[in-house]
């Protein structure tokens, strides 16, 4: 979600920017307005991903504005609250983002012609305005839920061309063989990032040092910091050395999944913190990947052999931390065994393809999160064909359809009745639209 999502807003905002000197108000809820640009936005955003032109779709993104600026007008009137810290999280995640995209703050201004603090300015309205919809969604709708008979009687009312079809979906489990780092490497890092921990305590800035030294791009660039986040939105090695700093102090060496860092506290509010590091990653070397590739052959034909079993290589000899767990890969977005193809990673996709159910993969090389190289078989455990859902197989999905559908009714229901108690006022031009929900009144 994170990436589409970041690009669907970056591309939104841009269009909201474009269309703001043609401003006028299209509809008024409550105290709430509906601009001219808002509707263009979203349109625009719907035209540039290749669609043709279309009144409906026009409309369709009208009405959902019209909704959604009722959640906010109920939001509000139920006293509901967002917190400028928890806006300014989501502004640092939002121009970090665009920042990766674009290369640096100063080409994100250059790319929506304003300036940082400009920017930041119509962001937070936008931002508030998305939470409050959400909290108020979230209000109305969390309590809902469905019973195993409910979800059967759901079942029943489907036609046959509205039962959902699940796509292919496969379960796999992984043998990883990490490259060795040497104590020597690791002992020369601490010493590196020690120097420089002496460094600042005698007079120099932790900022330049990061700006220079640091292997983390996405910081690096803004002198290691990384803005607010929240207790538990960090790996947990690094969170539990940065929440017990004080302002200003730097931690000792850290050790985590991406390298060996160290930290220095920029402020703390409660449970979110404000920090900087500087990180520098372990690089493997050519002897080690040579004998980790050595080692990953000697495993992959005692496979093959019958001398071990797939599932006892898992609990032998990998090093990933999935082994307690057979070796399953998680996927990120259901936390289930079972992944679509379409979510898969394309390397991943690739060699899973090929495989028949019980079949182990070749050993290859491949790219971890820290940028080492490891080596990996894949054995497919098995595959679920694309098929109409039933009861038996995929009861989780029609439980999340029905408890969706349940929603939806009391999301509508909601909003008819709120619609008739609420001020709203609407230009000429949206009556062009027949919208469903009655707005006009």
């Amino acid at each position: 979600m994170t990436k589409i999502y970041y690009f669907l807003i970056l591309v939104t905002f841009n269009f909201t920017l474009l269309a703001q000197s043609v401003d006028k108000i299209e509809a008024v809820l409550g105290d709430e307005i509906i601009l001219t640009s808002e509707i263009e936005s979203q349109y625009l955003q719907y035209l540039s991903q290749g669609n043709t032109k279309s009144s409906e779709i026009r409309c369709q993104i009208i009405e959902d504005l019209l909704f959604q600026k009722l959640l906010i007008n109920q939001a509000k009137l139920d006293s509901l609250v967002v917190s400028d810290e928890e806006v300014e999280i989501e502004i640092n995640k939002r121009l970090t983002y665009f920042e990766s995209q674009l290369g640096s703050i100063e080409k994100v201004e250059d790319y929506f012609g304003k300036s940082k603090a400009e920017i930041e300015l119509e962001l937070s309205k936008v931002i508030k305005d998305q939470f409050l919809a959400q909290r108020m969604q979230t209000q109305l709708t969390s309590s809902i839920k469905v019973t195993p008979v409910e979800v059967k009687d759901a079942y029943d009312l489907l036609s046959d061309a509205e039962i959902p079809t699940i796509p292919t979906q496969v379960e796999v489990a992984q043998i990883v063989i990490k490259p060795n780092i040497t104590n020597e490497q690791k002992d020369k890092i601490r010493a590196k990032l020690n120097s420089f921990r002496e460094r600042v305590y005698n007079g120099e800035d932790f900022k330049m040092l990061a700006m220079l030294y640091s292997d983390d791009p996405g910081s690096a660039s803004k002198g290691g910091e990384l803005g607010f986040v929240n207790r538990g939105d960090l790996v947990p090695e690094f969170e539990r050395a940065a929440f017990r700093l004080k302002k200003g102090e730097i931690s000792e060496v850290i050790e985590s999944q991406f390298g060996y860092h160290i930290v220095q506290l920029i402020e703390r509010r409660g449970e979110q913190i404000n920090a900087r590091h500087i990180l520098i990653k372990t690089k493997v070397n050519a002897t080690a990947l040579r004998a980790a590739k050595l080692k990953m052959d000697s495993i992959a034909n005692q496979t093959s052999a019958g001398v071990l079993t797939f599932d006892e290589a898992v609990s032998k000899y990998s090093d990933d931390e999935n082994k307690n767990n057979g070796g399953l890969l998680l996927n990120p977005n259901t936390m289930s065994t079972l992944h679509t193809l379409d979510d898969m990673a394309p390397a991943l996709r690739l060699v899973v393809e090929s495989l028949a159910e019980g079949e182990v993969s070749a050993p290859s090389v491949i790219q971890m999160q820290d940028e080492n190289k490891v080596y990996r078989i894949l054995r497919l455990n098995k595959r679920v064909e694309t098929h109409k859902a039933n009861l038996v197989d995929d009861f989780s999905k029609i439980k999340e359809y029905s408890i969706n559908g349940k929603k939806q009714e009391t999301l509508e229901r909601w909003m008819n009745k709120t619609i008739s108690k609420t001020y709203i006022r609407l230009s000429d031009t949206l009556s062009e639209c027949k919208l469903a929900n009655k707005w006009n009144k």
